[in-house]
């Protein structure tokens, strides 16, 4: 089959590579389309210690089932059938699996890291991950390629979960790349009056964030974001902030301009080599604060990403702006990496020739 293979860093070379076999207990899937994450752009350019090139990458996946194992029920899937996979695997036996938290078993090893992934004509869904349920069957009215966006959807949704964004709140969203706009839009249809999305890359911000009506776009290096907030909320300041980027300063402010009983997720994690923080405890204590971590997602998330597709509330017309093919996928994490594109997805079996999606 031919496949896009991560072989070090800045290096993704297309060649044939073996078609995995399925076994009696796997299952087999055709690859549409698998979209480009920020990770798998971190991979590209600096690596990742749970991949050992040579390896495929790629988790925000989607297909149609080519074969099911013998002895995997057939009244669960059927070949034909549209689907995309959940990334985390977990080890089914720890505390954290047995509560379904199968993103946060000490030994997960994940689709598109430890397992082979998306960027390929075959991926092999693994009998540890038909086991845990992590085939999702697409409804019928999303198609393949808007589907790619149920991965990192359901990661945003896992995040909000902690957050209980009510009628009326303020949300404070730092980063306005694919993932906070995706925040933004969740928290708007949860019922927050007032979305901010502050990002320095603001002309980036503004030529893909003017897509959706009613949020407020900040630039930090011309307004002060704390005195905005002030303003806009008569001095109480942000209900709820997320940030959804790598920096130390979004998630120092996040709680300075945070109001009282105001809840804050650190959705975006650190460079592994650079990741502690000096917070003020007594800002956390005397207001009331609520601080939270988000990692990843599982099942249940993966499903109301799906509805939420469907239904609209998450417009993926506004979020994917570029497909590509399989040869072209190293212009896509460039073209990520400039701000040109939103959100690219990968068509496993396109011609030479990226399509337009604007």
């Amino acid at each position: 089959m031919k496949a896009a293979v991560f072989h070090g860093v800045e290096d993704i070379r297309i060649q044939e590579w073996p078609q995995p076999h399925c076994g009696p207990k796997e299952v087999l899937v055709k690859v549409s389309y698998c979209a480009i994450c920020g990770t798998d752009l971190r991979i590209f350019y600096h690596g990742h210690k749970k991949v050992n090139p040579p390896a495929i990458i790629g988790h925000e996946i989607t297909g149609v089932i080519e074969k099911v194992g013998e002895s995997v029920s057939q009244s669960d899937f059927r070949a034909g059938d549209p689907v995309t996979v959940v990334t985390s695997v977990g080890c089914g036996h720890c505390r954290l699996c047995q509560r379904g938290w199968y993103n946060l078993c000490p030994d997960t090893r994940a689709i598109g890291y430890f397992w082979p992934g998306g960027f390929a004509e075959y991926l092999l869904v693994p009998e540890e991950a038909v086991a845990q349920q992590a085939i999702i069957r697409l409804p019928e009215k999303l198609s393949l390629l808007d589907g790619t966006l149920v991965e990192p959807l359901s990661c945003v949704i896992n995040g909000q979960s902690y957050l209980n964004i009510r009628d009326g709140e303020t949300v404070v969203i730092f980063g306005g790349g694919p993932v906070g706009l995706m925040h933004a839009c969740l928290a708007k249809a949860e019922g927050a009056s007032q979305v901010l999305v502050v990002d320095p890359d603001f002309e980036r911000l503004e030529r893909f964030g003017k897509k959706f009506e009613g949020l407020i776009l900040l630039d930090p290096k011309k307004v002060k974001v704390k005195e905005e907030v002030a303003r806009l909320t008569a001095g109480a300041g942000a209900d709820v902030v997320i940030t959804a980027c790598p920096v130390k300063q979004a998630q120092l402010d996040g709680l300075e301009i945070l109001a009282g009983r105001g809840r804050i997720s650190f959705f975006g994690g650190l460079p592994k080599d650079d990741s502690l923080i000096t917070l003020d405890a007594n800002l956390i204590h005397y207001r009331e604060l609520s601080v939270f971590g988000a990692f990843a997602s599982n099942r249940k998330d993966y499903l109301k990403a799906a509805q939420l597709l469907v239904s609209g509330v998450i417009p993926a017309e506004k979020f994917i702006t570029r497909v590509f093919s399989l040869e072209e996928i190293v212009e896509g994490l460039h073209q990520i990496k400039q701000g040109a594109v939103l959100k690219a997805v990968v068509k496993i079996d396109s011609v030479k020739k990226g399509i337009k999606e604007e």
